[in-house]
């Protein structure tokens, strides 16, 4: 895949952040989002899955407007292939003192393939960590504006 500067990676805690008032980087989410509408943005599977879950225990019923984003292609999904289990397993097993879970695995293996790390994060110790084609360092945007 070449890469691609238009696209953003966006991680669960900014998704959470967007919808949650309770969250307290909802404030900085919101102002962000003006900023990078114009972006393409991506994520994968294991982060909407996380996400749902995030959102469903602090019980709220926005799920249906993170699916509105993927509906709408807002938020486009990247797929994950058989052959990319084996990075996943020796990413996780690389970052296991943090953990990493699936889903940062997943966005390091979509940093990977997008060819640059502009990410949109909450977490920001694990993605100042994380190296994707093991030397690349990511940049967070929600970090850069907070």
């Amino acid at each position: 895949m070449p890469v691609l500067r238009n696209t953003l990676i966006i991680d669960t805690g900014y998704l959470v952040a967007l919808f949650s008032k309770k969250d307290r980087f909802h404030k900085a989410a919101l102002a962000l989002r003006p900023q990078i509408e114009d972006k393409a943005w991506v994520t994968t599977w294991p982060v909407i899955t996380e996400t749902c879950h995030l959102l469903q225990s602090l019980q709220t019923n926005l799920t249906p407007s993170l699916l509105t984003l993927c509906e709408r292609k807002i938020l486009n999904l990247f797929e994950l292939r058989l052959e990319h289990f084996s990075r996943i397993k020796s990413l996780m097993a690389k970052y296991e003192e943090l953990p990493m879970d699936l889903a940062d695995a997943s966005l390091v293996i979509l940093a990977e393939e997008l060819g640059h790390g502009d990410i949109v994060s909450t977490d920001c110790r694990d993605f100042k960590t994380y190296r994707f084609k093991n030397h690349s360092p990511f940049r967070n945007l929600l970090m850069l504006t907070a």
